[in-house]
């Protein structure tokens, strides 16, 4: 009888080490070393180094390229962040925290599909997800097959048998195929799990979706080759206190990367927001100091976000500042701008910052709006309802320009803004508008403008 071969994986990273280490010299990582079983594939299942089908030599000019069909999903969020529909044959991850609506947002599109849909569960059984179901929606597609099952053979058997449209499996971590001896989970059981449910997707030209684990640190669990081998990865986020849900492709070989989508988590399962701005914004009774809307921009999709600033004197000496969905180094940045360029006194007061939505955005455009809400609050004078920002700030003061300001501009003119504030550097189209665009060129400029 041979003898087992064993390596070290790391969990974490998925870095191979031939003994036991108690750090991770690539991720850093400590503790997170597991033996397993590395076996050899016996002859009868090596692949030929060389294919039967002869392939040529092409030059790149002569190739012909065919536009991928695509299935068109019934949510226009995600087929806008898919970049039109699902490929056939591609194989799409996606990743979120724990509750933040994956599995719900899969079982949604396998009622609403109609096609054969194979929805396969290592973590529910059947009844938790008829429960469910029945939650969600009226609709029930006859064609939705359930299968909880944690054995990749037997899964990949079913599928050949039922020849599926669409294959749902839920989640990549729970698989476990019998040529690897070692716990579902394990570096070595994604890997070989995630392999075979490609190439069976590539085989027989059906799409599937992968719901993968997170980390503690918000990466996907396992190893970073799983990411590279799918076609699309797809990144679900949100804050749990809020109903808002964010869906980005952090990776996509059929479309761009720039599109999200937004949703709302409701007692019935997630509803798509059309349009976000008009929900992120408050419809104030009275105008209140300290408040302005920012005119952002997340990939292609320009969005109205409010802006809510709160400036008082510093009771216990040393100031504090606290931000919430905007960057905190930013926001000191800012500030120190703020007295060192324009002179305004904001060193002994402590300042509150909040993007409202639960939204987070690492746009430089609000740079504008969240100064505009901080002199505001500084001075206790309301900034009109009808007026908006986008704009960058640079360390000497001055406003620079930003990017797609004819999208945003457009954008705020169609939620009926009457005047927007951007640098006088940006190169706009000579064209009407039906909002005044107000140009500016540095805070003090800014500040005689506003009030």
């Amino acid at each position: 009888m041979a003898k087992l071969k064993t390596a070290y994986f790391c969990q974490n990273c998925g870095t191979q080490y031939p003994q036991w280490m108690g750090q991770c010299k690539n991720c850093g990582e400590w503790n997170t070393l597991v033996e397993e079983i590395v076996e050899k594939t016996t002859s009868s299942h090596k692949t030929p180094p060389f294919s039967k089908t002869k392939q040529h030599v092409i030059n790149i000019v002569e190739v012909e390229t065919n536009e991928e069909p695509r299935i068109k999903t019934p949510s226009e969020e995600l087929n806008r962040v898919l970049g039109g529909g699902i490929v056939l044959g591609s194989v799409t991850l996606i990743g979120g925290e724990p509750g933040i609506g994956k599995s719900t947002l899969l079982l949604q599109l396998a009622l609403k599909m109609k096609k054969k849909v194979f929805y396969v569960s290592g973590e529910e059984s059947a009844s938790q997800i008829k429960m469910r179901a029945d939650r969600l929606t009226d609709i029930q597609n006859p064609n939705c097959f359930l299968f909880t099952e944690t054995n990749l053979e037997k899964i990949l058997h079913e599928a050949k048998k039922l020849e599926p449209d669409f294959v749902i499996i839920d989640s990549i971590q729970t698989l476990q195929s019998q040529l690897i001896e070692s716990s579902p989970g394990t570096v070595s059981q994604i890997r070989e799990c995630s392999n075979e449910i490609i190439k069976y997707a590539k085989e027989n030209n059906v799409p599937v979706f992968l719901v993968g684990h997170i980390t503690k640190d918000g990466q996907i669990a396992g190893p970073k080759v799983l990411e590279h081998m799918v076609d699309v990865v797809l990144n679900f986020d949100g804050d749990r206190n809020h109903l808002f849900r964010l869906l980005r492709a952090n990776k996509n070989r059929f479309g761009s990367t720039s599109e999200i989508g937004i949703y709302e988590m409701i007692s019935q399962g997630l509803k798509e927001i059309k349009n976000p701005s008009e929900i992120l914004i408050t419809k104030k009774f009275e105008e209140l100091s300290g408040n302005s809307v920012a005119v952002t921009l997340e990939g292609n999709r320009p969005m109205l976000l409010e802006i809510q600033a709160l400036v008082s004197t510093a009771v216990y000496g040393t100031p504090q500042r606290s931000s919430t969905g905007f960057d905190a180094k930013r926001l000191n940045m800012l500030l120190a701008v703020l007295e060192k360029r324009a002179g305004f006194q904001l060193g002994a007061k402590d300042v509150f910052l909040n993007i409202t939505g639960g939204i987070k955005t690492d746009d430089p455009a609000l740079d504008l709006a969240v100064v505009a809400s901080i002199l505001s609050s500084n001075e206790d004078i309301a900034i009109s309802e009808h007026y908006c920002f986008a704009g960058e700030i640079g360390l000497s003061g001055e406003i620079r320009p930003i990017a797609q300001a004819e999208q945003r501009i457009t954008e705020a003119e169609k939620l009926g803004y009457e005047k927007i504030f951007i640098s006088n550097l940006n190169k706009l189209p000579k064209k009407k508008f039906g909002i005044k665009i107000e140009e500016v060129s540095k805070i003090e400029d800014f500040h005689e403008r506003l009030f």
